[in-house]
């Protein structure tokens, strides 16, 4: 299966949830790879702590090399043997392949074209049978990544392989919107998807969205906030909800939620059990939330009961 990760704006924690919920999926015995797409800043390194990655590679055989015809095979790093972190080191008993396709470090976005969209097809029809879970991190917005990968899942021979979008977004106002523009607006997923060959109820049925940096006004975590406070919490919460309705963007579209999280905020980084548990600097709950998106990323009967 290959999974789109996408978001209108930056700073939505696209990037460090789709890792995380990579990272939980292989630990839930899955192959799984991670390609970085956001060929603007291919910066996924960073988060898997590859110190030979962290804006992507210097050996001229990254993703931009592949997808402009320099290379025959794009780079592919086993974090279990690859990252620099001493905790990531070592495959965990019953875990699956957890591998990173990164990009060139210097590159940048560039537009498509026939040849492009091809070697597109051609590494994901490969990746596909190869992984059990294959995410792809877009460049944030309307960008020539979203459109190289709209084209190529148009395409006849990609029709047996199913495909699934995220579309990440914070809850606030501005986010909200965004995403539904990303989305329905002008030059958005559906409407350029419908240009390069897609259904549109098709396309608008594989799409869903996660919500990130999510505060609970109920939790026990704010107990130090004055009752003022959590009422004006509350209320912004029901306002963001009708509006998140109205938009397109309500429960019955979402697939998961990660609440706000101190290590996500001052580190972006994989949470560890060891950072839950021994360190105790990150939640069990943010942890609780990536293991439940990674495993309805695949569960038919969840996406379709939305």
């Amino acid at each position: 299966m290959l999974v789109f990760a996408t978001s209108d704006k930056g700073g939505t924690g696209r990037s460090v949830t789709s890792s995380n919920v990579v990272y939980r999926r292989s630990l839930q015995g899955s192959d799984v790879c991670y390609l970085d797409f956001d060929f603007g800043s291919p910066t996924a390194g960073t988060i898997f702590n590859v110190d030979g990655a962290m804006r992507g590679v210097r050996t001229g055989n990254g993703l931009h090399s592949y997808m402009l015809g320099r290379v025959s095979d794009p780079l592919a790093l086993d974090i279990w043997t690859d990252s620099d972190r001493p905790s990531l080191r070592h495959r965990p008993p019953g875990a699956g392949r957890l591998v990173l396709y990164p990009g060139d470090a210097g590159g940048s976005e560039f537009s498509i074209d026939g040849d492009v969209v091809k070697r597109c097809i051609r590494l994901l029809r490969r990746l596909d049978e190869e992984f059990d879970l294959c995410l792809l991190d877009l460049s944030a917005g309307r960008s020539y990544a979203t459109e190289m990968v709209l084209a190529a899942t148009a395409a006849p021979e990609m029709q047996s392989v199913t495909a699934r979008w995220l579309v990440f977004h914070r809850w606030t106002r501005q986010h909200i919107i965004a995403a539904n523009g990303l989305v329905h607006g002008q030059r958005g997923i559906i409407e350029v998807g419908r240009d390069r060959g897609h259904d549109p109820q098709r396309l608008s049925d594989a799409i869903r969205y996660v919500r990130t940096a999510v505060v609970d006004p109920n939790s026990e975590e704010l107990a130090g906030l004055r009752s003022s406070q959590v009422a004006w919490l509350r209320d912004c919460n029901r306002d963001l909800q009708e509006l998140a309705s109205a938009r397109k963007v309500g429960r019955t579209t979402m697939l998961g939620a990660i609440p706000l999280d101190p290590v996500l905020q001052w580190r972006e980084q994989l949470i560890s059990d060891n950072d839950v548990y021994a360190r105790q600097i990150a939640n069990r709950d943010t942890v609780d939330a990536f293991e439940t998106l990674a495993k309805r990323l695949t569960e038919d009967a969840a996406w379709v009961t939305l």
